[in-house]
């Protein structure tokens, strides 16, 4: 996904997921809350079954920094706040890499985002800037580092949103995961997502690393969000098809990777789709891709879906020279939050 920084946005034992895990006791909580504590030495097959009936919620991005009129429509039950990545010198964490933690706008943003009971979920990384396990030199540092955002915010919740150079670099991919499992020793009530891109295949070679090296750290995912956009020029058909069909692929990865069943691995998937007009010349995701996605993702039992971003949930002003539908607006023809609506139901 496009970040706030450029004009052009055997492992049985790892997936707690959203519910199980080697070292990890049931937990079937919706991406609107945190996880409840874990417990040691129950084996994934002592844990109940994800359902279908389980309730699908609306998770979108926002902006950390900047209200949009459109962040509250379809009553999302968790923001996901983009993006906390480096200041670009070292190890200090900042909103889009350039405002403070203890901002007292963003403070201010946060408290009215939560004041009906949603909860925040910050996200580390996305598409530009520098993630923070590619400028911290020690895992304890790092850990430090996003625990001073997730305190920054009031959340136990913490999406990696890792793409392009990041997700090809392995030192810091396995600096990331001891960090993580350092937090979430610290911290026991630490939900952890991976935002990772996807193509109708499923996961690439480097995602499927990345989760293993999750897995060799023992840190316990709740939840894989695919991110649904930006396949490439060869991609000319149906967005809506290609998010299901991509889906269907990482399920299947999840399950063979994981040893979990169906239920479960969809139970502890997450959709994220581009609205309106993508990074891709030829793709363009609609209004009914939208309501197709969220049809779908009830159907399995899905965990969350949500979309990049709130503050393009809307029809781009003909003619305005501050209107870009690759940053603030879709692209298409729409209502403001039309968008926001079909993805929540």
């Amino acid at each position: 996904m496009r970040s706030f920084l450029t004009a052009t946005a055997g492992l049985t034992c790892m997936f707690a997921l959203a519910i199980t895990g080697c070292s990890a006791g049931a937990d079937d909580t919706a991406d609107a809350a945190p996880p409840t504590q874990r417990q040691t030495g129950e084996s994934a097959s002592a844990s109940p079954s994800a359902t279908a009936s389980s309730s699908t919620s609306y998770a979108p991005y926002v902006s950390s920094t900047e209200a949009s009129d459109n962040d509250s429509v379809g009553s999302p039950a968790t923001y996901i706040l983009a993006f906390v990545i480096s200041d670009g010198s070292g190890c200090t964490p900042k909103w889009n890499g350039t405002t403070a933690l203890a901002d007292s706008v963003t403070k201010s943003r946060i408290s009215q985002l939560t004041q009906d009971g949603a909860t925040v979920r910050v996200s580390f990384g996305g598409a530009s800037g520098k993630e923070l396990a590619a400028t911290c030199d020690s895992a304890s540092e790092l850990a430090e580092a996003y625990g001073k955002a997730l305190d920054a915010a009031g959340s136990s919740q913490a999406d990696f949103d890792i793409e392009g150079d990041e997700l090809t670099d392995s030192g810091s991919v396995d600096l990331r995961s001891e960090a993580i499992a350092l937090l979430q020793k610290e911290r026991g009530d630490l939900e952890v997502s991976f935002t990772l891109p996807v193509m109708p295949s499923g996961l690439d070679d480097d995602s499927l690393a990345l989760l293993e090296s999750a897995n060799e750290h023992d840190v316990q995912v709740s939840t894989v969000n695919i991110m649904t956009m930006n396949y490439g020029e060869s991609y000319t058909g149906d967005m809506g098809d290609y998010a299901l069909t991509s889906a269907e692929a990482a399920h299947t990865q999840l399950k063979e990777i994981f040893g979990t069943s169906d239920a479960t691995a969809w139970r502890a998937m997450a959709l994220t789709s581009m609205l309106g007009v993508n990074d891709v010349d030829n793709e363009t995701f609609t209004l009914d891709d939208a309501a197709q996605v969220r049809e779908f993702a009830e159907e399995k039992g899905i965990g969350w879906v949500s979309m990049w971003a709130t503050f393009r949930d809307r029809q781009c002003d003909d003619g305005s020279s501050s209107d870009d539908a690759l940053t603030n607006c879709s692209g298409v023809d729409q209502e403001d939050g039309a968008f926001a609506e079909a993805f929540s139901g």
